[in-house]
């Protein structure tokens, strides 16, 4: 059987009720209905908001904080095809929390597997991500990564910028962290003006291109050990690669 729904945490909820309570046997779970004829029996699921809080509900009751937050985490890596995997990991957490750790189960061993590669991108995209100070003095960075990280970002930053306004924008999925006056978190945003830099700004920009293009040694470039300490997925929005 295969189910689909709408590709969001609270829809894949409403898809854990009905898979729980009617005893779905599921062998693939897809965010789109196919375009191509699939032998087999497909089920759409609608977000049912009664269903979707049901189901949170039971995962912070019975799952202990850790495996809670390994849902969580898995359902940020949105480029990979998580639901089948997380679905069993569910459900197996209902019956018994102790399987969770159980590697020897391919599920377990997927799951924790991507929550790494998580957290790997997210470490690197603390180093790798770029501000700019706008005219107003609030430092914004824009992004572009594999994952949605764009929280434990905003958690990561605002450590080191406890006093400073700033956003961090996803443009990919129309997401930022926001910390700003009194608001500090996350919200979606759906257009977004072209923010206009500071004169400082553009004054250290350049220099620090300069600087970048000034300690390079032409006789020593080596573009693929470059390209492997800093792949091209993170210089979209580096302005040292962009002189």
């Amino acid at each position: 059987m295969t189910l689909v729904y709408d590709g969001t945490f609270e829809g894949f909820l409403s898809l854990v009720y009905e898979v729980y309570y009617k005893k779905f046997q599921v062998e693939k779970i897809l965010r789109e209905f196919p375009a191509t004829l699939i032998l087999d029996d497909i089920i759409t699921i609608e977000y049912d908001e009664k269903k979707s809080i049901k189901v949170l509900d039971s995962l912070k009751s019975k799952f202990t904080q850790k495996n809670f937050s390994v849902i969580l985490n898995v359902f940020m890596c949105d480029n990979v095809k998580f639901e089948l995997d997380l679905l069993h990991f569910i459900m197996v957490g209902f019956k018994n929390q102790k399987q969770l750790e159980n590697i020897n189960l391919s599920f377990v061993q997927n799951i924790q597997n991507l929550q790494k590669e998580l957290f790997r991108h997210n470490h690197k995209m603390t180093g790798f991500t770029r501000f700019i100070e706008l005219d107003d003095g609030l430092l914004y960075a824009k992004i572009d990564s594999k994952f949605n990280v764009v929280y434990f970002l905003g958690q990561h930053f605002l450590k080191r910028f406890n006093n400073q306004r700033y956003i961090i924008h996803d443009l990919k999925r129309k997401v930022a962290f926001i910390k700003e006056n009194n608001f500090v978190g996350v919200q979606n945003v759906a257009e977004f003006e072209t923010p206009k830099v500071s004169k400082n700004e553009e004054k250290f920009s350049k220099l620090w291109q300069t600087f970048f293009t000034s300690v390079s040694i032409e006789s020593r470039k080596n573009k693929k050990l470059q390209r492997q300490m800093v792949p091209l997925l993170y210089r979209t929005y580096m302005n040292e690669f962009h002189n």
